[in-house]
């Protein structure tokens, strides 16, 4: 007979979708979104650390641990691991973002116990066998050359490096041409002693799954982790102020625009506020100022959006723009035009409406899969929201008023921007 679950009072619902939270005997919790409709579960999970704990000297560990994981585990080497997935239609992935170490894993109800045993496996007993580092080596070595004449790629990264300086959010997680030669065996070993622990961990699964059974493979896969992280501590850091710009010159056609500031946390009263404007700016497609103003009214840009950054201790907003060389100069000028209008004036109230609409409505597309669900989910958890935010969303939306979305354009763009430009002349 299997052990009950813990389940906890909270639950929230979407649709007929019930969402529970329960605790499994050996004290792992999850949230867990049970719906027979297909034979599929997905399960979403994350460890706290993510590339804020590579050594200062060897950024990209974490994304090294994250692409070998399922390279081989115990005494499958990674062409057996493989096969094993790959025979059950298992997909298994992980990846190291900024603040968490985070992993997925999709299966058919009936392979779920080889599929989280697999997951098991490649958590608590990874290989790391010379030739396969060396495989993943290269090839991270290969995307970080071509990366080095990616205009986008280049801009990108020396956004967060002039807005984090000395921070942990400052170093690129996919490591650099210098580092990623020097990370070893011991390096990626010691990267899952600090993060792989049952006490920076989240868990939403969905699907076709009950909650006893769920709680048994919880606890067969996570339960036999250390109940303690051993991670170094992350200050908090605010973004530096606007107004600045870079030129980072590269001979290329297309000149590419990063440009940013200082954003809003998620545990911020105007963070709703910020996200309706940011909208409204640049995030709305076809209807955002910047893309009618910059690319369609005028011409100036083959693209130009912008969206919010938001991390356990820091928050940006980021913009992209790429255009012809020759138009960079206006392209940034009418960029900064927008910007300063929208900081002065806020939006009309026509704009205002339009874009909760659009928030409301995307939220739910947003959850028309059972992966995309998950991927809620968690990030609930990791938001530290409420078990049933999904049903309080929308209210949160419409509570939004002018008054609210005008101090929060004036706090996000007042300043100006943070531009780098990557291209090959300076603009002036």
């Amino acid at each position: 007979m299997l052990a009950s679950p813990s389940l906890l009072a909270a639950t929230g619902t979407l649709g007929a979708t019930k969402i529970k939270r329960l605790v499994s005997p050996c004290g792992i919790k999850a949230t867990l979104a049970q719906d027979a409709t297909v034979p599929l579960i997905a399960v979403e999970y994350a460890f706290g650390g993510g590339s804020t704990q590579d050594p200062t000297e060897k950024p990209g560990v974490g994304h090294m641990v994250a692409s070998l994981l399922d390279e081989g585990s115990g005494d499958l080497d990674s062409k057996t691991f493989h096969e094993r997935l790959d025979g059950r239609a298992i997909e298994l992935s992980f990846a190291s973002h900024r603040d968490y170490f985070r992993g997925s894993l999709r299966t058919l109800k009936y392979c779920k116990e080889e599929a989280f045993d697999l997951l098991r496996m490649a958590l608590t007993s990874p290989r790391f066998d010379p030739a396969d580092v060396e495989r993943i080596r290269a090839g991270v070595l290969a995307n970080l050359r071509h990366d080095s004449t990616n205009p986008a790629s280049l801009a990108n990264r020396k956004f967060f490096e002039v807005a984090f300086k000395d921070h942990p959010y400052a170093r690129p997680a996919e490591g650099t041409l210098e580092s990623v030669p020097k990370i070893d065996v011991a390096d990626l070993r010691s990267y899952l002693r600090s993060v792989i622990a049952k006490d920076i961990l989240k868990i939403a699964v969905v699907g076709d799954i009950d909650p006893e059974v769920l709680c048994k493979l919880l606890d067969m896969t996570f339960g036999g982790l250390p109940a303690s992280s051993n991670s170094t501590p992350v200050a908090d850091v605010v973004a530096a102020k606007p107004p600045q710009r870079i030129f980072i010159p590269l001979d290329v056609p297309q000149t590419f625009v990063t440009f940013g500031g200082p954003g809003v946390r998620r545990t911020e009263p105007d963070f709703m506020a910020a996200c309706v404007v940011n909208h409204i700016l640049g995030g709305g497609g076809l209807t955002s100022r910047l893309f009618r103003e910059v690319r369609d009214k005028r011409g100036l840009a083959y693209f130009a959006s912008e969206r919010l950054v938001w991390m356990d201790h820091s928050a940006v907003f980021v913009g992209y723009s790429g255009t012809r060389s020759d138009r960079a100069g206006g392209t940034v000028e009418e960029i900064g035009r927008q910007v300063r209008q929208l900081a002065e004036k806020g939006p009309t109230q026509q704009e205002l409406d339009d874009a909760k609409s659009y928030l409301k409505g995307s939220q739910i597309l947003a959850l028309s899969t059972t992966s995309k669900l998950a991927r809620t989910m968690l990030q609930h958890q990791l938001d530290k929201l409420p078990i049933d935010y999904l049903e309080k969303h929308d209210a949160v939306v419409d509570a939004v008023t002018l008054q609210d979305a005008k101090r929060a354009a004036a706090r996000l763009w007042g300043d100006g921007l943070l531009t780098v430009l990557v291209g090959r002349s300076p603009v002036p």
